[in-house]
C-alpha cells in the first residue's frame, strides 16, 4: 500500500510540472497562431503584388540595345497599363508573341518624314530629340512622308542605326491595343533607379 502511494506520486505531476506544460501547450498554441497568421498575410501580399503587376504595372526586362542610350540591356522597368501615349513616351508592345520596347514619334494621323541623315519631322516640325547620341535613317524602306494610320503610333528605338522599327513594314505602326504600356521607372540595376 506504501509503495503505491509512492509509485502514485511519481505517476501524478506536481501542481508545478502542469502550470510548465500548460506554458508550453498555450506558446505552442500561440506560435502556430502567429505563423499561419505571417503565412497568409505574405500569401495575401504576394497575391495583390502580382495581381497589381499583371494587369496595371508590369515589370519588365530590357533585352537588346534598340532603345540605347535611354535603356541598356538588363535594366528593369515598370511600365502602366493603359491611358494615352503622347509623343517621346517610351513604350512596350506586342510583336510575333514579344514585348518590345520603343520611343512614340508620331500618333494616329500624323505625318513623319525621316530625311537621309535621319532628321525627324512629325507634320512638317523638327523633332527635338535629345534622347538619342546620333541620327541615321537606319532600316527604312517606308515611303517618305508617311501619314501615321488611325488608332496606330509610329514608334522608333532611340539607337537609330540599328532599331527595328515602324520606318520598316516588317513592324510598321503599332496599333493602340498591342500597346502593353508605358515605360514609367527603371528600378534596377539599383544604382540607376529613375524616372524614364
Amino acid at each position: 500500500m506504501v509503495e503505491n502511494k509512492k509509485e502514485e506520486q511519481q505517476i501524478r505531476p506536481s501542481l508545478e510540472q502542469l502550470e510548465g506544460q500548460l506554458k508550453k501547450e498555450r506558446y505552442k498554441v500561440r506560435y502556430q497562431y502567429a505563423l499561419r497568421t505571417t503565412v497568409y498575410t505574405l500569401l495575401a501580399v504576394a497575391a495583390a503584388a502580382i495581381l497589381v503587376a499583371t494587369l496595371w504595372m508590369p515589370v519588365l526586362q530590357i533585352y537588346g540595345s534598340s532603345m540605347v542610350p535611354t535603356l541598356n540591356e538588363g535594366e528593369v522597368v515598370v511600365s502602366w497599363k493603359g491611358g494615352k501615349f503622347e509623343q517621346g513616351d517610351v513604350v512596350a508592345f506586342y510583336y510575333n508573341n514579344k514585348l518590345l520596347v520603343k520611343r512614340v514619334i508620331a500618333g494616329p494621323g500624323s505625318w513623319v518624314d525621316i530625311k537621309d541623315d535621319g532628321t525627324v519631322y512629325v507634320d512638317g516640325e523638327l523633332l527635338e530629340e535629345e534622347y538619342i547620341k546620333e541620327k541615321a535613317l537606319g532600316e527604312c524602306n517606308i515611303d517618305m512622308p508617311y501619314q501615321v494610320p488611325d488608332e496606330r503610333y509610329f514608334v522608333m528605338g532611340d539607337h537609330r542605326a540599328t532599331s527595328v522599327d515602324s520606318r520598316n513594314t516588317a513592324i510598321g505602326c503599332v496599333a493602340k491595343e498591342d500597346i502593353a504600356g508605358k515605360l514609367v521607372f527603371r528600378i534596377w540595376p539599383l544604382g540607376t533607379i529613375s524616372k524614364i
